[in-house]
Parts: structure tokens; C-alpha cells; sequence
């Protein structure tokens, strides 16, 4: 591989964690590439945004960044300002414009019923001993919400591992987007009960991204890693010409 060939940078969503990405790691490696899938935080839009930043700045070499559900407006923020970053896609993944908020956007979605399925938790804010809301999925309510297209064994653990994400990530305002300045290109999932495939879908025409439609659910590059791959492989030929 060149040395300008973008590394894949795979930032993972709410109830998630990096190993969703493990079989789409083992696609790309497997074609030589670097990749890397760091830990998201999942605290905030403004904590998080600042955290994936900073990994993006100290990456050598232009990066392709790819999101997955909130992952990808964490990404439509961090990337605003990183010179280095090439192109996004979108993984099942919000695309954010300025000033939209994550909660009014979802609550008007007609496919999502992840409001139905939260729970809501505590956890220490660091302020004087206070509190602060997080958000996890019922487990009982996760596989038809976040993971319908995969066996209810499997679904189980990755309720049982989910990492619950902040409140401030549904009620703080995304800031300028970077798919304003970059392309980019979008995997919608067909039945994506979680984000809502309509709004995925309206955020990605909104953005210019090429779109693949997928037949899968939100957690479509745990169900089809291959497709998902194919989908990054396609905008890393086109950003790694461009290099």
C-alpha cells in the first residue's frame, strides 16, 4: 500500500462499543489497510466530538472516518476542522446538520422505536457529587429495537455489554458539519428500527452521500460485514485517488 492511503477510521455508536466493528476490521485488514476503532466516549456531542478530534489528529496521513449510528455525529463534528480526513461514510449514522439536536430528531422519526425501548440510569457527573441521566436499551427490548436481524443469542450479549450513552448526546446542538467541505457516502439499513431508516435516509440525501440501500437492521455491519466493507472500500478508491 501506498503511504497515502487513507487509514479507516471506525468510530462506533450509543449501546455500542469499538468491537462492533470487529468483522469489518477483519475485511480491511485482510486487504492490507490500517485501520483503527477507537473507544467513543458516548458523554456528549461536545466531549465526544473533542475526544475523536484529538485521535484524528494524531493519526499520520489522510483518514477516511466512518460512523456508525450516533458514531457518525460525533464524526460529522470532529471532522469539521481535521485537515487530515478525506471523506466520511455513514453507517446507519446521523448526519447532523448545525444546530439540530439528536432527541427532536429521532422523536419525529416514524420508523424508530428506540424512545420506547430506553431505560433510564444515573451515573456521577464529577460535579460536587452530583448526578447526571444516561440512557441504556432494555434488554428485553433490544434485539427488536437495535438488532433484529441477528440470532436472539447473539443479540442477548450485546445487550448484556451494552455501553449506555449520555443524555447531553440526544439534547446538545450539533456544531458545523464536515460533510459540508467532504464527500461522502452513506450505508442506510432497510429495517433500522433504532436511528429509523427515514430519518438515516433524509440525513444522508441531505448531505450529497452516495447511498447504498442494505437489507439488515441498525447494526448492519455486525449482520453484513461484507457489504459494509464494500461500501468503505468503494469511497476509500475514490478519496485514496485524490490523495
Amino acid at each position: 500500500m501506498s503511504d497515502e492511503t487513507p487509514t479507516v477510521v471506525l468510530v462506533h455508536g450509543a449501546f455500542a462499543d469499538a468491537s462492533s466493528w470487529n468483522g469489518v476490521v477483519e475485511l480491511l485488514q485482510a486487504k492490507g489497510l490500517n485501520v483503527t476503532a477507537p473507544a467513543n466516549p458516548l458523554r456528549g456531542i461536545a466531549i465526544d466530538s473533542a475526544y475523536i478530534a484529538g485521535v484524528l489528529g494524531q493519526i499520520p496521513g489522510p483518514i477516511l472516518a466512518v460512523g456508525h449510528s450516533y458514531g457518525g455525529a460525533v464524526l460529522t463534528n470532529a471532522a469539521t476542522n481535521a485537515k487530515n480526513v478525506v471523506g466520511l461514510v455513514y453507517v446507519a449514522a446521523f448526519a447532523p446538520a448545525e444546530g439540530e439536536v439528536l432527541g427532536e430528531v429521532t422523536g419525529g422519526s416514524k420508523d424508530s422505536v428506540l424512545d420506547t425501548a430506553l431505560v433510564s440510569l444515573q451515573y456521577p457527573s464529577g460535579d460536587s457529587g452530583g448526578s447526571a441521566v444516561e440512557f441504556a436499551i432494555d434488554p428485553a427490548r433490544f434485539h427488536d429495537a437495535f438488532a433484529a436481524d441477528l440470532p436472539a443469542e447473539q443479540s442477548a450479549v450485546l445487550a448484556a455489554t451494552q455501553r449506555p450513552v449520555a443524555e447531553a448526546a440526544f439534547s446538545e446542538p450539533s456544531g458545523p458539519p464536515a460533510w459540508k467541505r467532504l464527500p461522502s457516502w452513506a450505508a442506510v439499513a432497510s429495517a433500522d428500527t433504532a436511528a429509523g431508516t427515514d430519518v438515516i435516509r433524509s440525513m444522508a440525501q441531505r448531505a450529497g452521500a452516495k447511498i447504498t440501500e442494505l437489507e439488515g437492521s441498525h447494526v448492519i455491519m455486525i449482520s453484513q460485514p461484507q457489504a459494509v466493507t464494500d461500501v468503505i472500500l468503494e469511497a476509500l478508491s475514490e478519496v485514496g485517488s485524490e490523495t
